[in-house]
């Protein structure tokens, strides 16, 4: 789950990182009055969940109040790279000496959560990794011990702060861990961090993200989540509880176990085939889950067949097959369905679905050939 910047650089400030002062607004009019009471010099920022908002002309520099109302008049209308502008964060505009890149998230080859800073903040980390490498400065923070003090000022001495500056980024860099480690972060990002003309650090700019398969422990955090920046049909599958991702390709897959799903993804790859999705109905799904899963594969309509692969050992293949009866009987879907069942009671699971036409498989690689075969079929129908 992303965060917007001024949901981030509120975290930020609980934990004290300091931030610039700034109102979040919904109209120009405010933006006009939120100018007024910061002084009338400030930065109106788009709030959408993407990248490049600067390039896009997201983020304006406005000198006075008057000029904050017109420019928040322009990008409340704006969509950056199709997502809407419904709010403007309106933040007191200041002088900088320096920008520093500063962040924390999980190294997966490591299996520890870093520490990375770099002197070129204000530009996309992997640029800089990519043109300046030797820029970028990375610390492994053991996950039982936590940021230590020393660690922190390594990092300031990477980054050639003045002594009298690595206080204040000793407490900004504990501050980080604790609002990534407290909302059980993938990513807290400060970019850039920055040292003003007066010898501040401010945080410029923010970013988090949440894992969302702890938002159960926050509660208070589900309340931020932004479902315009979300594909709606991976939000309905969280309803459920199914594990699902939208792909660009023609054939839907639906798989219980996430190892499984990958398997019938890559085989299909192997053949030729586009998975148009990634659908784990985990263990023990019931029929109900299962024709909720279902819906979501025949409302995608870039899917031309669909390929359901299931194993059953927890997951009783009988109702697994009941689940897809009830999905057929309620949308009466137009495109080819190709089944693969195999272990618990998967003889009458297929003996459901033959009964009702549908096409059986028995080896995972002929389903893959026959999901494919049949999705080229309507494709090539819809182009004709």
């Amino acid at each position: 789950m992303k965060l917007h910047e001024y949901q981030s650089k509120a975290i930020f400030s609980k934990n004290n990182i300091p931030i610039p002062r700034g109102r979040v607004a919904a109209t120009a009019e405010e933006a006009k009055h939120f100018s007024e009471e910061l002084g009338g010099r400030v930065v109106v920022k788009a709030q959408v969940l993407v990248g490049g908002r600067g390039k896009a002309g997201g983020v304006r520099l406005a000198k006075t109040s008057k000029e904050a109302e017109e420019l928040a008049a322009q990008i409340l209308g704006m969509e950056i790279k199709g997502l809407p502008v419904r709010r403007i964060l309106i933040d007191e505009a200041v002088s900088i000496d320096r920008e520093i890149y500063l962040a924390i998230t999980i190294d997966r080859k490591a299996r520890k959560p870093v520490l990375i800073a770099s002197s070129s903040g204000g530009v996309e980390i992997e640029e800089v990794a990519r043109v300046t490498p030797e820029h970028v400065y990375k610390i492994h923070i053991d996950p039982l011990l936590g940021l230590r003090d020393y660690q922190a000022r390594d990092m300031a001495v990477s980054l050639d702060l003045p002594r009298a500056y690595w206080k204040t980024f000793l407490d900004i860099c504990q501050g980080l861990w604790k609002a990534f480690l407290s909302t059980d972060s993938t990513l807290a990002e400060i970019n850039p961090l920055v040292i003003t003309s007066d010898k501040r650090f401010l945080a410029l700019d923010g970013k988090m993200i949440i894992d969302d398969n702890a938002l159960y422990r926050h509660p208070d955090l589900i309340d931020l989540w932004d479902i315009d920046s979300e594909v709606q049909t991976e939000m309905e599958a969280r309803k459920f509880g199914l594990s699902y991702i939208q792909l660009d390709g023609s054939i839907g897959c639906m798989v219980n176990g996430a190892g499984l799903a990958m398997a019938t993804m890559d085989i299909l790859t192997h053949f030729g085939g586009r998975p148009a999705n990634f659908l784990d109905i985990g263990g023990g799904a019931s029929a109900e889950k299962v024709a909720a899963a279902f819906r979501l594969l025949l409302e995608d309509p870039k899917v031309c067949s669909v390929l359901l692969n299931i194993f059953g050992g927890i997951t009783r293949c009988d109702e697994v097959a009941r689940g897809i009866l009830i999905a057929i009987s309620d949308l009466n879907p137009s495109i080819p369905i190709v089944v693969r069942l195999a272990g618990t009671n998967a003889e009458l699971g297929n003996r459901l679905l033959t009964s009702a036409r549908m096409i059986t498989a028995s080896t995972l690689s002929d389903a893959a050939q026959k999901a494919i075969k049949l999705a080229q079929g309507v494709e090539l129908e819809h182009s004709g």
